[in-house]
């Protein structure tokens, strides 16, 4: 049975903010908790105007699923204090710093660093973007915990975001151990008949894991939905096809761990003209700054920030990487704008036209097949069933 037909059968109980909060945290009592998001103009957080707007459906999320539960009971079931709700503009750019005025449905303006990052023990980010690596940069600073939700939509909200976290950390970690201190990656791409391959040297390096709890005391950001085995490469060479966001297909050159040079294989060539310029003008936009595998059994949602968690898929990602454990801060990148930390998901819905026929790691000499058209290996079925 592949993947997508065990999702398919598969059932999730309600969404229960309680439980997501009991299950990612464990909440103490006094503990006090806020929800931030992104719009177009903040302001209109005032008097909560931003849900007349019927295109903000994550923002509305937000308020239906987030906001009204945690006042109506998930406040007191949990002891938690607080609840504030803080609307910051929007970056227009994945995991780009987050601006610093935000605001109040009541009108205030407020500052994140002063007024809320310091002052909270508990923060969700549920955005249009994601805010993973500047929120995880401010908890190290200012000491608290938090979850980046971007994207959330109905299929997240019934599926990715109902699951048993101690589940998927169990499943991960049993991953994660069949994969860490690998010497390497090659993946495999079959694109119009012509197979390219693309090699990320991982220099015996620990795997991380995404894995949905973010317990304790100590400072860290969970993304939501979890479920995925990463790692930052030290290098990188090859070529690899990826498609752009209007469809059209190019085929990366990559050297000395980064993309060098796009190449026009189908569609619009300014796109491609467009993304060489960038790469001339501030190189390290090219930077493949992750290699991630998913771990989880799940439907697809239409949201990356879900369907990079479903086993047998993978994703590399450019960018800023500094909230992974790699050394690419925003202040490398030549304009602050480029500063993103983008995923390039492959995945049979997302990239019809682009086919990950294989995917192997190689560890202390032996060969291990991960990945063969979008499903988990055997090697992977053994690791976690």
């Amino acid at each position: 049975m592949t993947i997508q037909e065990q999702a398919a059968r598969r059932t999730f109980p309600p969404f229960s903010l309680a439980r997501l909060l009991r299950s990612t945290f464990e909440p103490k009592p006094g503990q006090r908790i806020c929800i931030l998001i992104d719009l177009p103009d903040p302001a209109q957080a005032k008097g909560f105007a931003f849900l007349r707007n019927p295109e903000l459906t994550i923002q509305r999320n937000a308020v239906k699923f987030f906001h009204e539960p945690l006042h109506k009971t998930v406040l007191a079931e949990l002891g938690l204090q607080g609840g504030g709700f803080f609307a910051y503009k929007i970056t227009g750019g994945s995991n780009l710093d987050l601006p610093d005025a935000a605001f109040t449905p009541e009108g205030a303006e407020a500052s994140l660093e002063k007024d809320v990052y310091p002052n909270h023990d508990i923060i969700l980010c549920i955005s249009t973007y994601s805010a993973t690596a500047p929120l995880t940069a401010f908890a190290k600073k200012y000491g608290f915990r938090g979850a980046t939700l971007h994207g959330v939509n109905a299929t997240i909200l019934r599926t990715g975001l109902s699951v048993s976290y101690d589940d998927v950390s169990a499943d991960a970690e049993k991953m994660r151990l069949g994969m860490t201190r690998a010497d390497a990656v090659e993946i495999d791409f079959l694109h119009s008949g012509k197979t390219h391959t693309l090699r990320l040297e991982l220099g015996r390096q620990e795997a991380q894991k995404s894995h949905g709890l973010c317990r304790g005391d100590e400072p860290d950001v969970a993304n939501l939905p979890a479920g995925e085995i990463y790692y930052v490469p030290v290098g990188a060479e090859g070529s690899f096809p990826m498609r752009y966001e209007d469809g059209t297909i190019g085929l990366m050159h990559v050297a000395g761990g980064r993309i060098q040079k796009a190449e026009l294989i189908d569609g619009d060539p300014s796109t491609v003209a467009a993304h060489n310029a960038k790469l001339s003008s501030d190189p390290v936009t090219g930077e493949l700054g992750e290699l991630g595998f998913g771990t989880q059994i799940l439907p697809t949602s239409g949201r990356d920030i879900q369907d990079e968690k479903i086993r047998g898929t993978i994703h590399v990602a450019t960018g800023r990487s500094d909230h992974l454990g790699g050394g690419l801060t925003p202040d490398k990148f030549a304009e602050h704008s480029n500063a993103t930390h983008d995923d390039i998901l492959f995945a049979p819905h997302k990239t019809p036209e682009i086919w990950v026929t294989q995917a192997r790691m190689f560890h202390d000499g032996k060969t291990y097949v991960l990945i063969e058209n979008y499903q988990p290996s055997d090697y992977i079925r053994s690791l976690v069933g």
